[in-house]
């Protein structure tokens, strides 16, 4: 189950990728503002039928939720609108090594502290490699 959700999540990585892509030229039509509302916009309506189709009928209250548990929703345009200003100028290979390195420092700070509930997993010298390897990533892709 672990190794077909690690395969999950690089194909989404993939789809990041693609979408920094189209949202480039998107943006550069329409708007960069625009742009990402078109992605939400679309977004909202795939996930609104989902929900329909497939959310369980008994699930708890979306309103009932805490309150910082809806920061994502401020963050995900956020994101959207950088993917949509930088990949168009430094290019969608480094955009998308910048968001990963950014993605991976706070993800292990997240991990150790067991921030928003997360079990804790301590940074160790391997961790700190891997973050150490997509830095490099950046410098040489830059370089390049």
């Amino acid at each position: 189950m672990q190794f077909v959700l690690i395969l999950l999540t690089i194909a989404g990585g993939m789809g990041l990728s693609v979408e920094a892509g189209i949202l480039g030229p998107l943006g550069g039509e329409v708007g960069d503002l625009w742009a990402t509302f078109s992605i939400f916009g679309i977004g909202t309506i795939l996930t609104f039928l989902l929900m329909l189709f497939f959310s369980p009928r008994s699930a708890p209250s979306y309103f009932t939720q805490p309150g910082w548990t809806l920061l994502g929703g401020v963050l995900g345009p956020i994101y959207v609108v950088v993917l949509t200003v930088a990949a168009p100028i430094i290019g969608v290979a480094m955009t998308m090594i910048g968001v990963l390195a950014g993605q991976v420092f706070k993800s292990l700070l997240i991990d150790h502290y067991g921030l928003f509930g997360t079990p804790h997993r301590k940074i160790n010298v391997r961790r700190v490699y891997a973050l150490v390897f997509i830095l490099a990533a950046l410098l040489l892709v830059a370089k390049g």
